[in-house]
This record gives C-alpha cells, structure tokens and sequence, in this order.
C-alpha cells in the first residue's frame, strides 16, 4: 500500500528568526505550503531555500488565514503548524505511523504542545499538555473561532497523538506583553462595550486567573517563569475588560 502524503500549511510573518528551525523539521513532509502575510525580513526566502511553496495573501485575521493555509495544501493529511513550533522525530515518526494505519473513520489527530519560556519548558499553569488539533484528512477540517482564538474543527473522528510538538512561545517578556496588547485589542473591538462596571468584574476576574494558573493549576513548580506566566495571565484578562469599557467612551 502506498504511504498517504502529508501535507504541511504554516503560516507566516516577519519569522526569519525562527522558522528555520521548523522547516528543518519537517523532512517527514511531501510538501511544505507557506502563506505569508507581508514579510519584510527575508522571511520568505528563508522558506523557498527550503522547498516550501510560498503564496502570499494579505492578513485577514487568524481563523480565515489558517483557513486559506489549509486549503492551499494538496495532499490526503495536512499538518497545520505556525512559525514558532517545531515537529520532534518522535512525533514525526508517530504522525507518518498514524496516518498510514488511519481507517477512513478517522479524519483527524491531536497532539500536546509543550512550550518553552523564558529558558524552560512549561509543564504546568495551564500550558501544558495544551493538545491541539492539527493535523486532518484534507477537506474534512475546517478553521473556526473567534480571532484571536482559532480552533480546527474536524468532521469524523478524532484520535490522540502521544508525542509533543514543540512551542517555542515568546521571544522573551516584552514580546508577550506586546502580543496581550494586540490581543486583548482584538477582543476589545468585536462586541459592544461595556459599562464602568465591566472594569470592576475584570480585576475580580484578573485576580481569579492568576490564582488559577499559579496555585490550582501549579505553576508555581515552574520557578520564576511560571510566576510571570501567571501575573501576565491575570494581566491580559483585566486588559480585554479594561479596553472593552475604553471602547465605550468614543460614543460619548
């Protein structure tokens, strides 16, 4: 029997830094498609060096970018992956395993996402094991959610995956703290806005956060990281109330 191909959608912007490092580990892959979103640093050079088919296509936010990803791809599986992740030889070895051994019942796979910060891998606060669905049978997957938050929804079954991917989140503090920014902004401008007290309930909320992701969910066994993960986690909560209240006073 021949072995299924493997398709693998990135996408991509301004990650010459980084992207490197995936592409080096998908030699698994039949085809690499990357759709860039207006790189200016050499970004996609990087990438046709490597084999990867480029297409641009300008930002239209998350869902629908991944969503043109995925349908750019041309082969039975297609792995969904963005820049800052990588595929370990073991997972790699497991994803050609599954696909060659996957009945036309199943139509997807998840897998963990273990992330590294601030010189550490994050084994808890939440972040860990972070199992994402990417990799799906093509045409029977779809991108859904609300951006910044995307989500890919498979149509039939869905198996586990055993081994991580690997995350490589944040180039350090300051660009977590821009990332919340530009999130917490989005969340902001896509309902009406809220009143005064909505700012009141998002310090409660900020305050619940941090609590849960340093004590319940034990964050604080990752040392120092951990405890800016939580505080910045708690940070970004009151940061969407906050700027959804902002919102309200442009109408006044």
């Amino acid at each position: 029997m021949e072995k299924p191909k493997i398709s693998v959608a990135i996408i991509a912007q301004d990650e010459a830094d980084r992207i490197g490092n995936l592409l080096k580990s998908l030699g698994f892959a039949d085809e690499i498609v990357v759709v860039d979103s207006g790189s200016a640093d050499g970004t996609q050079d990087i990438c046709r060096k490597a084999g990867a088919r480029v297409i641009s296509n300008t930002w239209p936010g998350y869902v629908a970018q991944k969503q043109f990803a995925l349908e750019a791809a041309t082969h039975e599986w297609i792995l969904c992956l963005d820049a800052d992740e990588e595929v370990p030889a073991a997972l790699a070895a497991e994803i050609c395993q599954a696909v060659a051994g996957a009945g036309m019942e199943t139509c997807g796979f998840s897998m963990p996402r273990l992330s590294r910060y601030l010189g550490r891998w994050i084994r808890h606060g939440g972040w860990y094991p972070d199992r994402k669905v990417r990799l799906v049978r093509r045409g029977r997957g779809k991108w859904q959610g609300v951006n910044p938050h995307d989500k890919l929804v498979v149509e039939g079954g869905v198996k586990h995956l055993k081994n991580p991917m690997l995350h490589y989140v944040y180039r350090g503090i300051s660009d977590q703290v821009v990332t919340m920014n530009r999130f917490s902004e989005i969340y902001a401008g896509q309902d009406h806005p809220r009143g005064g007290w909505f700012v009141a309930a998002g310090l409660v909320h900020a305050f619940g956060k941090f609590l849960e992701c340093y004590l319940w969910k034990l964050g604080f066994l990752d040392g120092v990281p951990g405890l800016v993960i939580a505080v910045n986690s708690a940070e970004y909560v009151f940061l969407k109330h906050a700027k959804r209240w902002e919102k309200s006073l442009s109408r006044k």
